[in-house]
């Protein structure tokens, strides 16, 4: 694996076809039942509860690369994410915890109080993520997953930082 200890990255909303066919490509690198191009058109077409972000790479060889994606909805006050996937050579450098502390945040923004989601009781790597920026098992989705079958876990954070104290964010 290269050494990214200097890497950069940005975070945008997908806005192209461009950025949506990099959002499948990592999901067919990361999920046994990846979601659709006509699964994430149909959210794109809903922007006030869908929001769908990519991290892009910033300098060096991989310049623009979208290394991963966060997609989740906003609903009344509550943030749940649907996705959150990095390409496999991307992993273990902070791009699944930045693109979800920029969900949170983003979710903070406009309104949302808590958050949750669900993962597979086997994805350990993920689990420590979540459970590193305050999420908690709340509950268990028997047979939730495919291919292969899996039990999930619904995961909550009763508390997401107040808008006030993430305005100043990027």
């Amino acid at each position: 694996m290269p050494p990214y200890t200097t890497m950069s990255w940005v975070i945008e909303r997908v806005g192209t076809e461009r950025d949506l066919d990099a959002v499948l490509e990592v999901e067919a690198v990361s999920f046994t039942n990846p979601w659709t191009r006509q699964m994430y058109l149909r959210e794109m077409d809903n922007p006030r509860v869908s929001h769908i972000y990519v991290l892009r790479i910033r300098g060096g060889a991989d310049e623009g690369t979208v290394a991963g994606f966060c997609s989740f909805w906003l609903v009344f006050d509550e943030l749940h994410i649907n996705n959150l996937a990095i390409r496999p050579e991307y992993r273990a450098h902070g791009m699944g915890t930045a693109l979800l502390q920029h969900a949170m945040e983003t979710a903070a923004r406009l309104g949302a109080r808590r958050a949750t989601l669900e993962v597979r009781r086997s994805n350990h790597a993920a689990r420590r993520i979540y459970e590193r920026l305050g999420f908690e098992i709340a509950g268990v989705r028997r047979n939730y997953y495919s291919n292969p079958i899996e039990d999930a876990l619904i995961l909550w954070r009763r508390e997401l930082p107040h808008a006030a104290s993430v305005a100043d964010l990027p």
